[in-house]
């Protein structure tokens, strides 16, 4: 393929892709938009865009384009595998719910648009960005079975991170599952509270500047690794200082905007802490080479 035929025949496969799975793509906008354990969805694509042209930017100033090294076979196969898993979680799935249905046909489109670019331009371009086309499959909505696991995990883990905060002050605290009890309020962390939208947002946050502030793998997934347990930690804070407002200063503090709209604050706090942690990290971690720069030809 010429880099003049490269361009157009990859934005024809993207055209062919949107035909193919259009119902797949306004099923997803609509859970986006509707549900807010995916409203992550909504930052995807411009994110990845984002990290392709600046990617793209700095590969381009870091060494002359030596062109791609073309592998067709595998681009061709990947585009034909997305195709078989479209069909089969169309036509092949029997009585599986529509919610797996849903993610399977979004991995599918997802598959054939890295299929695309290593068809149209090449291995070398796709392993150089290589984070923001497997960033895409982030589109993929949880299947509601997983997403239910991922659910409760959040409310026992943050009732019993608001347990030891209130064990800290040495404030009389017991714990049964998602229940707890302090002198004057019982505490149920719901399924509204355990704060799906704003961990996963802060795991999207974390893989984001993990990939433009860090260069070893380990240490990038160390900083992505450390957003679990503080998507944890700031919910059980949260808990814990709702419950101390409303018991010691005003019980309208329980019912109030801190408990239905101040989940922005603690996310705030949460991103304080990964930028704190990435501090730390960035400064052990090898720099990032400057590009060499091209001494100009001489003119006549």
């Amino acid at each position: 393929m010429t880099k003049q035929t490269r361009v157009p025949a990859f934005g024809f496969l993207c055209a062919v892709s949107i035909w193919l799975w259009w119902h797949q793509l306004i099923m997803t906008l609509r859970l986006a938009l509707a549900n807010d354990a995916y409203t992550h969805i909504l930052l995807i694509l411009p994110l990845s865009a984002a990290l392709i042209y600046l990617d793209s930017k700095y590969l381009a100033s870091k060494a002359p384009w030596v062109g791609p090294r073309s592998i067709p076979r595998i681009g061709a196969a990947l585009l034909i595998l997305a195709v078989v898993i479209g069909c089969y979680a169309r036509w092949g799935m029997g009585v599986a719910p529509n919610d797996v249905r849903l993610s399977l046909g979004v991995f599918a489109l997802v598959t054939w648009w890295l299929a695309s670019v290593l068809l149209c331009f090449g291995a070398r371009t796709f392993q150089s960005l290589l984070f923001p086309l497997c960033f895409l499959f982030l589109l993929v909505p949880i299947p509601e079975f997983a997403l239910n696991w991922i659910v409760e995990f959040l409310q026992y883990q943050s009732a019993l991170a608001a347990r030891i905060m209130f064990q800290a002050i040495r404030v009389p605290v017991t714990q049964d599952g998602i229940m707890l009890s302090i002198p004057g309020l019982d505490i149920e962390v719901a399924r509204e509270c355990s704060s799906i939208r704003s961990s996963l947002m802060l795991i999207v946050t974390t893989m984001v500047l993990a990939h433009l502030f860090l260069r070893s793998w380990w240490r990038k997934a160390l900083l992505v690794a450390a957003a679990i347990p503080l998507s944890v930690a700031k919910n059980g804070l949260r808990i814990f200082t709702i419950a101390e407002l409303g018991t010691r200063i005003n019980p309208g503090f329980l019912d109030g905007k801190l408990h239905h709209q101040g989940g922005i604050v603690f996310f705030g706090l949460s991103v304080v802490a990964v930028s704190a942690l990435l501090c730390v990290l960035r400064k052990t971690d090898f720099p990032i080479p400057k590009p060499a720069r091209v001494p100009a030809e001489p003119r006549n």
